[in-house]
């Protein structure tokens, strides 16, 4: 049996967090796994035509008009036929159903362009800017069933310049989202972890 760890990559939009990932397996900086598939709710979403265009498999499962539950079935299918072992949503503007986590336990990870739990939920880096944080950053954390509230994995700090807009904030943050969620994870495929609660403890 193969040693590859298999990635599931769930995207909405342009996927940028997911074209870096792809960047770093290719060029060896994170290793040991593949993208098995990479799914989409919008049958439209530019980062399904960059999944193509890297040769990877893209699959669009459209969430317009359904159901939640059935949606979110179809792809924890879609998931298991391609045989993953981590999720990664990059870009995935949906909340996941507790089945969809439950079927994946510990083994679904999102990033969010915040220092969590500060400012949750959607435009983060116009939220820190807006309340006049003097630090912001991302956070890689394990996915469960409320809005960013899962085990976190690591962050990444990204200080607030005088001479920042929230623009120019975001467009840093997300540099190091490019370098966090591909270091995040390598750390939970390598297994050397364990969680004590809510803390996430390196174990070698």
């Amino acid at each position: 049996m193969s040693s590859v760890k298999r990635l599931g990559i769930l995207l909405s939009g342009r996927g940028s967090n997911f074209l870096a990932i792809a960047k770093n397996i290719r060029e060896g900086k994170l290793s040991g796994c593949e993208i098995a598939v990479v799914i989409s709710n919008k049958t439209d979403a530019p980062g399904l035509a960059s999944a193509q265009e890297l040769g990877l498999k893209a699959v669009a499962v459209e969430a317009k008009g359904r159901k939640r539950a059935e949606h979110d079935a179809e792809i924890v299918a879609t998931l298991r036929e391609h045989d993953i072992d981590l999720v990664i949503l990059a870009g995935y503007m949906r909340l996941l159903s507790p089945d969809f986590v439950r079927a994946f336990p510990n083994a679904i990870l999102n990033i969010h362009p915040s220092l969590l739990p500060a400012f949750p939920g959607l435009d983060a880096q116009t939220q820190a800017f807006d309340y006049g944080a003097k630090v912001a950053g991302c956070t890689v954390h394990f996915v469960d069933e409320e809005l960013d509230h899962g085990v976190i994995i690591l962050q990444k700090v990204v200080p607030v310049l005088d001479t920042d807009d929230a623009h120019a904030l975001a467009e840093r943050i997300l540099e190091q989202e490019h370098i966090a969620y591909s270091e995040a994870i390598g750390r939970v495929l390598s297994g050397r972890y364990r969680i004590d609660g809510r803390r996430y403890l390196s174990a070698g």
